[in-house]
């Protein structure tokens, strides 16, 4: 079957992956409750159609940081993408290139800043404090050397979330009990074996490397995250990463006002209205119903992008609606890529763009920088 929207790729990648894998990008915190309503409360805004409007020219493009983008998405940071595919962070970067939108790379991608600049273009970089600051200093320095646009620093990760199916999948248990439970399901996934356990080598935290002793286990990067992700960071730290980075700093996990206004402070460029695609704090807004406020707060100052729950280009209209510049999207190139690889997150990419037109197309909104809030139903 060919997938004709992400949910479809969502399926087929839930079919081709091991589930502790699947597990790990589909899942939420808790209950999963924020998750659920990170993707509800999108579906639940409604947009206006209108008709008898001039729509024979449309205009996706934006952009985003001195960046030109072809559409406002951009690929949001997932770590371990390179477990996904055959060099995962790698096949994703280029079909985002192709599209003429932006990869962001996790900090604990499998695939170095590097490889992915030299395969398809400097990626923005996203930033988890570790706790230490030397190793810190060399890494921002790398991003620099090989020209990264935008420095993404993650912000509501202080300490991992509590993620019940990583539990009950054995991900985060280091008994033989599990390794055999997960070595199992993995031969259970031919393909998945064959590509990416057999010709995806190395299996590392290509940019934290330097820094992480050999993780050989899923368990064990889980492990080296929770003894190494520095929980005293404060704001304060933004003064030591602004001296060792001289382009755009966008700080992630921004969800309250009085916190958008601090980061505003700060003299950051922009935010990203984020509860971590519901995988840290259950419970707490969705990133669209979080968004206005945020808007309202620091609109004027800085460029505010949303993610959480974007399925579909009519959600990235919607976000726009409210006042976000662009999306991040995640869960959704995660899992077009482990269905398909490249060809797959091409795809997913073509379904957004296809989706935003039509939602553009009745509502009448020609051009997304003209998205407001008159294009939502009251």
């Amino acid at each position: 079957m060919r997938a004709a929207s992400v949910a479809d790729y969502r399926e087929a990648a839930r079919r081709r992956l091991p589930k502790v894998l699947f597990d790990y990008i589909d899942g939420g915190s808790y209950g999963e409750a924020t998750l659920a309503a990170n993707v509800a409360d999108l579906a639940a805004l409604k947009l206006r159609q209108r008709v008898l409007r001039d729509v024979s020219k449309l205009s996706m493009s934006t952009e985003i940081f001195g960046q030109s983008l072809s559409m406002p998405v951009v690929l949001s940071p997932v770590g371990l993408a390179g477990m996904y595919a055959r060099r995962g962070e790698v096949q994703a970067a280029r079909a985002a290139k192709a599209a003429g939108v932006a990869f962001s790379l996790s900090t604990v991608g499998v695939c170095t800043i590097a490889e992915v600049a030299k395969a398809a273009a400097p990626p923005w970089f996203q930033l988890y404090m570790i706790r230490d600051r030397g190793f810190m200093a060399e890494l921002l320095a790398t991003a620099a050397a090989a020209a990264c646009p935008v420095l993404l620093f993650t912000v509501d990760l202080p300490i991992p979330g509590a993620r019940y199916r990583d539990t009950r999948n054995g991900m985060l248990a280091a008994t033989a009990e599990a390794r055999i439970g997960q070595a199992l399901d993995g031969l259970a996934h031919p393909a998945w074996l064959w590509d990416v356990q057999q010709r995806g080598r190395p299996h590392t935290l290509g940019n934290v490397a330097g820094a992480a002793a050999e993780l050989n286990n899923l368990g064990q990067f889980w492990g080296w995250i929770g003894r190494n992700f520095d929980p005293s960071v404060t704001w304060k730290d933004i003064d030591w990463v602004r001296e060792r980075w001289a382009g755009p700093i966008v700080l992630k996990g921004v969800l309250d006002a009085q916190d958008a206004c601090d980061a505003r402070r700060c003299g950051v460029e922009g935010i990203v209205v984020s509860n971590h695609g519901g995988r840290q704090l259950d419970g707490v807004a969705s990133g669209i119903a979080a968004l206005p406020a945020v808007v309202d707060a620091v609109g004027g100052d800085l460029t505010v992008l949303m993610d959480g729950g974007v399925r579909s280009g009519l959600d990235v209209l919607k976000a726009l609606a409210v006042g976000a510049k662009a999306c991040l999207i995640g869960r959704a190139w995660a899992w077009a890529l482990g269905a398909r690889g490249e060809a797959g997150v091409a795809h997913m990419l073509a379904i957004l763009r296809q989706e935003l037109r039509m939602a553009m197309s009745l509502t009448g909104c020609t051009d997304v920088l003209d998205a407001g809030r008159d294009l939502l139903a009251p």
